[in-house]
């Protein structure tokens, strides 16, 4: 486990020190070339082709018609008819009589007895004691803050990348 993790971290540091030498020479190329403009580019013209001619079809015989034979006339055979089958008939249903219901008598139930009625006393009303009017002392008269109304400007974005010592050439003596 340790060999492994030990050999992808030597081959990591191998990887990137490969590839820094690579960036800083080509980086160090493409600042020690002047900067101009790339030139207009232009399309070659196409020569025009010489139109082809096709030459004529050749003639085509036309062929003759050809007839099919007439098919024989022979009569198509015949189908046997179907019998007919007897409708088939249900038998009757038995008739059974069923028992009638027996009637069964009225049952009449009691009355109800009857409460006897008692009167419900009168609670006197409850009169609540009267609550004494209080005053509150006024507000203290402090402003409100104010909300300010501009909006503050929005720090720019740098269009330019600043020069790296490390990657500018080294001066000319």
């Amino acid at each position: 486990m340790s060999c492994s993790k030990h050999c992808f971290i030597l081959s990591l540091i191998v990887a990137l020190s490969l590839s820094s030498i690579n960036v800083c020479l080509a980086t160090r190329r493409l600042v020690d070339t002047p900067a101009v403009p790339p030139p207009a580019l232009t399309l070659p013209t196409i020569p025009s082709l010489p139109k082809a001619t096709l030459p004529p079809l050749p003639f085509q015989p036309t062929l003759p018609k050809t007839t099919l034979p007439p098919l024989p006339s022979s009569p198509l055979p015949t189908l046997p008819t179907q019998p007919t089958l007897p409708k088939p008939t249900l038998p009757p249903l038995p008739s059974t009589q069923f028992p009638s219901q027996p009637t069964l008598p009225k049952a009449t139930l009691p009355p109800l007895p009857t409460l006897p009625s008692t009167q419900v006393p009168t609670l006197p009303n409850p009169t609540l004691p009267s609550v004494p009017k209080v005053t509150l002392p006024p507000l203290p008269a402090t402003p409100l803050p104010t909300i300010p109304t501009t909006v503050p400007s929005i720090p720019t974005i740098p269009t330019t990348i600043p020069a790296i010592p490390f990657i500018s050439p080294p001066p000319s003596n």
